[in-house]
Parts: C-alpha cells; structure tokens; sequence
C-alpha cells in the first residue's frame, strides 16, 4: 500500500501540492483528474521519489520512504512525451530494466515479446526509436514499463498520442495487465470521460489539492463539491444561482420547477444548480422544468450537436442528441429533469446529492 501523509510540496512561495492524504491499494487503478497545472505530475514525482516534499510522509507496505530517491525503489513511470533510449532497438528498450535486474535471458526474451505482442510491437523489434511514429514510441515505453513488475506505476497522460483505436483498446486492457501483477497503477488524466472508462479510483485535484477521493463512479454522480463536480464535467457543467422558497426552486429568466425529493426538504436559503450539458433536452422535458435560453453558437458533432447559449449572465452548454441547426439569436426552451440536478449551498458544498443520478 501507498500512504501519503498530509504531503506537501511548496517551490518558494508557490505552493505546489497542499495538504494530500491518500491511501492506494496494491492491485488497485487510481485516477488523478484534473485540468493541467493541477497538481498531477507534481503529485506523481513525489510519490516516485524524483522530487522531496517539503512537508508530510510517503509510506510504501508501512515503511517510510520519504527520502528515498527514485533509483532505490521499483518504480515505473511514463509521461505524456515518450521517453526511450534511441541508440537500442525497440527489443532492447523493453529490455533495458530487465538487464539491470540480471534477470536470465530465456526469461527476458518471454517477457520482452509478451509486451511487444499486447503493444503491437512484434514487427518493430529490431528497429529503433527514431523509426518509429510518435505512437509506436510510446507504446514502447509503455511496455518496458508493463514488462519492469513495478511496486508503483505511474502513468501521466500515456494515451495522448496514440490513434484512437489502440487508445480505446489499452484503456480497456491496461488495468487488468497491471492489477494482475498486484502494483499501484497511478493514471493521470484532464479527461472526465477517460476517468470513467478507466474506473477504479479517482482523485480529483485542483490547485495542488485532492477535493474527492473514492471510486470513481462515487465521484462523478455524488461530488461533495462544486469544485469536484465542475472537475468531472466535459463539457463544463451549466451553474445557475436559484433560490429555494417551500416545495419550489425560483431563479432568472423566469425559471421555476418543484424539487426533487432529495432536495424538497432542504431549508429556503439562496443555492447553486448544476445540470450536467447530456441532461438538457429540447423543449419542455417530461417533468415540466425548462428555461428559454438565447443561442450563441452550434457545433455537430457526428450524431450529436453542442448547442452553446446565453441564459441571463450565464453561458448554458447542452448536449443534444442529432442533428439540430439553429442560428445566433435564435431562442431555445431547453428541459430538464429535477432528479439529476446537482445542488450546492453558497460556499459550494453538495446538499442532499440526488441518490438516483446516473452517469
């Protein structure tokens, strides 16, 4: 298990990571979720010993390796931009950690050629990084990484690169290859949608602090906060100030609709709304909750169309299945169904989470 202790990590007066607690599994996938400069890769460094906190503990099995630097632990991390040796072959950059363990060398032949096979590497073995595209190079290092049977493995955004179809595929198998071999598989994402593809755990961060952390479809449907919630929402989540007045929220624009149960016994007070962009629709909605939007712009985007608008000061994004054109200025009735609003107190705490929200 992975333990970091109230961790902190400040560059001269800016504050870097603040503050984080966690608790990883062996065996387990945790996702790091947030919007570049979040606190992710400085978060990873610190947990491979490339960079010393200023302040807190990194606990590895209960033992505390808070100074220990990144060459004396079994660590294995991949970055966005692909690192190999580029005077070997492929074969010998998967290779590479192998050799240093002085494993045999009927046993690094089978590892090497099982992670070139579940790479699609077979063909490039002899061949040298720099003849490779930028996708193949990744998967290389990818796969000294798979092949290293790492304690920890960190992976920050290593799926940028590659052509869709391979990077659907490793989402899918890149779990189960490293949960197999019981290591700490770290996932660093900006991506919401990849965060639920991939599942396991996610933490979510903003400005060098950790907002939520549990499984990660728990995060997504039941953030604790506005901050966690806006985290987890591509396209951004429509806010809108309301007020609760009996049965009743009330807010602009003439927008009015009967609460949800999880909220019909919150106290009357001023609240913050959010509806995620895939839960408006056309019209009035089966429930009867609507407002009258202006539109700004529509993108289509294969089967589906982006439909961005001005309602009041706020700029409301939907998601609307088809092909729908509308011009600019056009006015639109968008609906909704109470059930799946998200609703937040004024200092942007989660009250009352719908139970029933679904992804």
């Amino acid at each position: 298990m992975l333990e970091l202790k109230n961790l902190v990590w400040k560059v001269g007066r800016d504050v870097h990571i603040d503050d984080v607690s966690l608790r990883l599994e062996r065996g387990s996938l945790n996702v790091l979720l947030g919007p570049t400069l979040a606190g992710k890769t400085s978060l990873m460094r610190l947990m491979a010993g490339l960079d010393q906190p200023t302040g807190g503990q990194i606990l590895m099995d209960g033992k505390d390796v808070t100074g220990v630097p990144v060459r004396q632990r079994n660590v294995a991390m991949v970055y966005q931009q692909f690192i190999n040796y580029p005077a070997l072959t492929v074969y010998e950059n998967i290779a590479s950690p192998l050799r240093i363990q002085k494993q045999p060398s009927a046993e690094i032949d089978a590892k090497v050629r099982r992670a070139a096979a579940l790479m699609k590497l077979t063909p490039f073995l002899d061949r040298t990084p720099l003849n490779l595209s930028g996708g193949q190079q990744q998967r290389t290092a990818l796969a000294r990484a798979l092949v290293k049977n790492a304690d920890l493995v960190l992976l920050d955004e290593p799926l940028a690169n590659l052509d869709y179809k391979l990077r659907e595929e490793l989402r899918e198998e890149l779990p189960k290859i490293f949960a197999a071999t019981g290591a700490i598989f770290v996932y660093a994402t900006t991506e919401p949608h990849e965060a639920l593809l991939l599942g396991g755990n996610t933490a979510t961060l903003s400005e060098g602090r950790v907002t939520q952390f549990g499984p990660t479809p728990d995060v997504y449907r039941r953030p604790h906060d506005l901050v966690t919630a806006r985290t987890f929402s591509d396209p951004p989540l429509n806010v809108i100030a309301v007020q609760k007045r009996g049965s009743r929220f009330t807010g602009p624009g003439a927008l009015a609709f009967d609460a949800a149960p999880a909220h019909a016994g919150l106290a009357d007070d001023d609240y913050r709304i959010a509806i995620r962009p895939h839960r408006l629709s056309l019209g009035d909605g089966e429930s009867g909750a609507s407002f009258e939007a202006v539109v700004t712009l529509t993108e289509v985007t294969g089967s589906e169309t982006f439909v961005h608008a001005d309602f009041g000061s706020d700029r409301i994004i939907a998601l609307i299945h088809g092909v729908r054109r509308m011009a600019a200025g056009d006015r639109v009735r968008l609906g909704f169904d109470p059930s799946h609003v998200l609703v937040f107190a004024g200092d942007g705490a989660a009250v009352n989470a719908p139970v029933a929200l679904a992804a």
